[in-house]
């Protein structure tokens, strides 16, 4: 048993079920996570608010985490009606508590490949 990445994927697994409170415990009260895509940081109580916020009608799939000690990769789909949203994470786990993370977010197909990468790309 891996308690670093067993903590992330519960937090997620928590938000699915819209367990509020399980997700709240996976948190340290001083938890930072960012959001490279915006810019946006939530610290403390504000990220999971602003995840309890989000429209509902959403499906969070864990596809992988992995961990070294302290540091944590997750790789997460969000399906969300007809949207599918991806998420590389990066956390840090202490006490069994996500501490901080930076989460890397992209809307699949909301941009088109460039030209010149056409020849090479398989589909």
């Amino acid at each position: 048993m891996d308690l670093t990445h067993d903590t992330v994927r519960a937090f997620f697994e928590s938000m699915q079920a819209r367990d509020w409170t399980g997700a709240g415990r996976l948190l340290s009260p001083s938890v930072s996570i960012v959001y490279t895509e915006t810019g946006e940081r939530f610290d403390g109580d504000a990220f999971l608010a602003m995840n309890r916020a989000y429209p509902d009608g959403w499906t969070i799939t864990v596809l992988e985490c992995m961990s070294q000690g302290d540091r944590v990769a997750a790789q997460v789909r969000v399906d969300h009606g007809a949207d599918v949203f991806w998420c590389a994470g990066f956390y840090t786990v202490a006490g069994q508590m996500i501490v901080d993370g930076t989460e890397h977010w992209v809307h699949e197909g909301s941009r088109a490949p460039p030209d010149w990468r056409r020849e090479f790309a398989a589909r």
